[in-house]
């Protein structure tokens, strides 16, 4: 008798670990930080009406993809109509790869725990009234190759610790309201001046080999 209570002992130490890193309870984690989104957010056209907190996992949602292990990838709600502000809860979404929230009247600041999205291949924030700085913590996205910010009410210096994300080859953060220089290191040397153009208080690229100086900010 103590040997079968022992062994089932065991038995449901083994389901509780192998059910805790199981990819159902990571869907879980990924629904309950979009659910969060959900509830920072008007949806007027009834987008969103899928995003049942219940279901097992954020899979079965429209506008989310899933990979084959049932982890969040893309999150697709550009032009959706939606407003609100963004929220630190993304930051949790750490196998996203395309964040499209694009062409919508989202407010406030882009949360800096965005710089979690280890994985992210597209930031597109676009056309929204985003006010607030660009996050430093955005450099740690070194799989980041499209990042498009424009059209916003973005303030403050461009941080030029984003210079550190080799893989970036498009960027957009023109008709916001930044100041300072324009950085001219890393993929920014191959950047058009169209991506920072009607920002009034940028004073356009570094000099080469001089200590960057934001003038106006």
């Amino acid at each position: 008798m103590a040997t079968r209570v022992a062994m089932g002992a065991v038995f449901l130490v083994l389901v509780v670990a192998s059910s805790s890193s199981s990819p159902a309870l990571a869907s879980n984690e990924e629904g309950d930080a979009l659910y969060a989104l959900r509830t920072r957010l008007s949806d007027p056209n009834g987008v969103l009406q899928s995003w049942d907190p219940t279901l097992v996992n954020p899979c079965t949602w429209f506008h989310v993809t899933c990979d084959h292990a049932s982890r969040v990838v893309r999150l697709d709600l550009g032009n959706s109509n939606i407003s609100g502000s963004i929220g630190p809860e993304l930051g949790r979404l750490v196998n996203l790869q395309y964040l499209e929230l694009y062409r919508n009247n989202l407010i406030g600041e882009i949360p800096k725990e965005l710089g979690n999205l280890k994985n992210l291949i597209s930031l597109d924030l676009y056309a929204n009234r985003l006010t607030g700085p660009i996050p430093k913590s955005l450099s740690k996205l070194n799989s980041l190759r499209f990042m498009r910010l424009n059209n916003n009410k973005l303030a403050g210096s461009i941080p030029r610790e984003l210079t550190k994300l080799s893989n970036l080859k498009v960027i957009d953060l023109s008709n916001n309201d930044l100041c300072g220089t324009i950085p001219v290191d890393g993929p920014f040397s191959t950047f058009p001046l169209r991506s920072f153009e009607n920002n009034n208080r940028l004073n356009g690229p570094e000099l080469q080999g001089l200590v960057p100086y934001d003038f106006g900010c």
